[in-house]
């Protein structure tokens, strides 16, 4: 047997790693432009890994369950392709993914008030785990995450009557500071400069703006018809779209100016009777596609989704493009939930922008046909979704649950070809 000097074998020890970095940023190169979209996070499922060049990027749709999460190829007819349990977390207010890290942020439990305290759990997707589960002593809602991936914006819950989203260290899940965003604290969103946080607050007609560097509120933008419900902002802030409780259509709003700008209804033959409908949000679900063109709203009491061209916004108003029947109406409850089990339906684009996931109704409609193209069985009883992008076995994009664009006044996003 020759013997191997102790320098060679050093040496070869730092080829082989210096080999491995090597492959693998070949293999990221050939994940194309996608790639760098967006962020995100989550694993290809093996069962797709094994047929799948490591080069492509893969995409896929997530849908949240009590107890479960379930995954959808979209590249293959939206086939369900992996499903993992989730012990402990039910009651699910929202879903955020940092692709830097890997990890996966679910707030689940007690909404403020009356539904009690909730907690915050990080899942790593790469090694299906959970890293922590942390009870706060303060409810919970819609999550989102820093663009650095160090911190999250966690509000108190929808029946809090205290105005607080916490800032949580994503490392450890503790509470590292506070902001008070108006009553009622619900959704939340991040823009894609990462420098402003936006909160959504149910019970107040503002819409509230913060900085991510001092965690203190900036602006205000409003009044608005009355509180925040779901909401997105397109990519270079500048526009803001809400809905509002008791509100059948949206509005536009300045985030410039902090002024409202339009307010658009969808018109008589569109019926909506708050003492008859049971739910306060009649049009709970609104979606930018990610090229800023168009914007989609939800019309829960008629089961419709209506589509307006926004490209020339704020110089001309909304033109409506369709009106989508939905196969399936809001009505009934979702099963094997455990509480707030009310359909009031949640709407998110596809990073392509070729497809739009209607929650609770399991809905999936082209955004070029503007027909149903598949049903996802889950999201009939969730409206808690996101798309996670994959490639080279590392997550590369999301889209958010909020449908927001993805243009910005130096972003180049290439034409997709829809099929």
């Amino acid at each position: 047997m020759i013997a191997v000097p102790r320098a060679w074998r050093r040496r070869r020890g730092r080829f082989a790693g210096l080999l491995t970095l090597l492959v693998l940023l070949v293999l990221l190169a050939g994940c194309g432009v996608q790639a760098r979209a967006a962020p995100g996070a989550g694993p290809q499922p093996a069962s797709v890994a094994a047929s799948t060049p490591r080069s492509a990027t893969r995409h896929y749709e997530y849908v949240f369950v009590d107890y479960a999460m379930y995954v959808y190829d979209i590249d293959h007819g939206q086939r369900l392709v992996g499903q993992r349990s989730l012990p402990g977390i039910a009651e699910i207010r929202g879903v955020a993914a940092d692709l830097r890290t890997h990890m996966l942020y679910i707030s689940h439990g007690g909404d403020g008030g009356g539904n009690g305290h909730g907690s915050l759990a990080k899942y790593d997707l790469l090694t299906n785990r959970v890293i922590w589960d942390v009870r706060y002593d303060h409810g919970v809602d819609s999550v989102a995450v820093s663009r650095d991936g160090s911190r999250l914006f966690l509000p108190d819950g929808e029946l809090s009557t205290d105005g607080i989203w916490a800032v949580v260290d994503a490392r450890t899940g503790a509470v590292i500071g506070r902001i008070r965003g108006g009553d009622g604290p619900h959704n939340t969103i991040v823009g894609l400069s990462g420098r402003r946080v936006y909160l959504g607050p149910r019970n107040s007609p503002y819409l509230t703006v913060a900085s991510t560097a001092t965690d203190r509120v900036i602006k205000r933008i409003g009044p608005l018809f009355s509180g925040v419900r779901p909401f997105t902002i397109n990519g270079s802030e500048t526009l803001a779209y809400t809905t509002a409780t008791g509100l059948l259509g949206f509005q536009v709003s300045s985030i410039v100016t902090g002024r409202v700008l339009r307010s658009v209804k969808f018109g008589r033959r569109f019926h909506y009777d708050p003492a008859t409908f049971p739910l306060t949000a009649p049009s709970h679900g609104i979606s930018l596609s990610p090229d800023g063109r168009e914007l989609w709203v939800l019309d829960t009491p008629n089961a419709y989704v209506h589509v307006f061209d926004v490209s020339g916004v704020p110089q001309h108003a909304p033109s409506r493009l369709a009106d989508i029947r939905l196969s399936h109406s809001f009505a009934g409850d979702q099963s094997e939930c455990s509480v707030d089990c009310e359909r009031d339906g949640w709407l998110q684009h596809s990073l392509s922008g070729c497809f739009v996931y209607v929650g609770d109704t399991g809905g999936v409609v082209s955004t070029v046909s503007f027909r149903r193209v598949a049903f996802l069985p889950a999201l009939r009883n969730s409206r808690e979704m996101l798309e996670i992008d994959w490639c080279a076995g590392v997550p590369v994009a999301t889209s958010t649950r909020t449908g927001l664009d993805y243009v910005t006044p130096r972003s180049r996003r290439r034409a997709t070809r829809c099929r």
